[in-house]
């Protein structure tokens, strides 16, 4: 077994966690917050938008048994990832489609998928997903974790 470490945002990450959680090889799925500049950031502050963090999700995943590029694929299908800081009713920054990347290879990765559904044309609108280097991962309040799984997923229309 091969675990590595794969970062997403793409809105609220309940959603983005329950659907990253049914996919062979996550070994785990963490909600947090990550891109921003305050140390250890509550929801509340996130929700302002003034800290600059993204909502994330932190997967470890087995590379023998789920590529990140099979990774890339659910993510660019699970939001869209042509709104500007924003999915659905949900706006403002903290809700922006961005990869955090934790090596070389992955930037590499992302970025030729997003020119290659640039290319395909699969929206109408340009992508408009960030690749961005991976930076410290701050866990999201428990109560997050898992939480369509604990409160039922009607909330959340992922």
């Amino acid at each position: 077994m091969s675990i590595k470490l794969a970062s997403f945002g793409a809105g609220c990450f309940w959603g983005v966690e329950a659907r990253f959680r049914m996919r062979s090889g996550v070994v785990d799925a963490v909600v947090g917050y990550m891109g921003g500049t305050t140390d250890a950031p509550s929801y509340r502050e996130v929700c302002t938008g003034r800290t600059g963090h993204a909502e994330v999700v932190q997967l470890s995943f087995d590379d023998e048994q789920v590529s990140f590029g099979e990774l890339l694929e659910l993510f660019f299908s699970i939001h869209n990832p042509t709104t500007l800081n924003r999915q659905g009713a949900d706006i403002g920054t903290q809700y922006r489609s961005v990869i955090f990347t934790h090596d070389p290879a992955q930037a590499r990765e992302a970025r030729q998928m997003i020119d290659t559904l640039q290319l395909e044309g699969r929206w109408p609108e340009p992508v408009v997903t960030a690749v961005e280097p991976a930076a410290e991962f701050w866990r999201a309040e428990e109560y997050h974790q898992r939480y369509l799984e604990k409160n039922g997923a009607a909330l959340c229309p992922i």
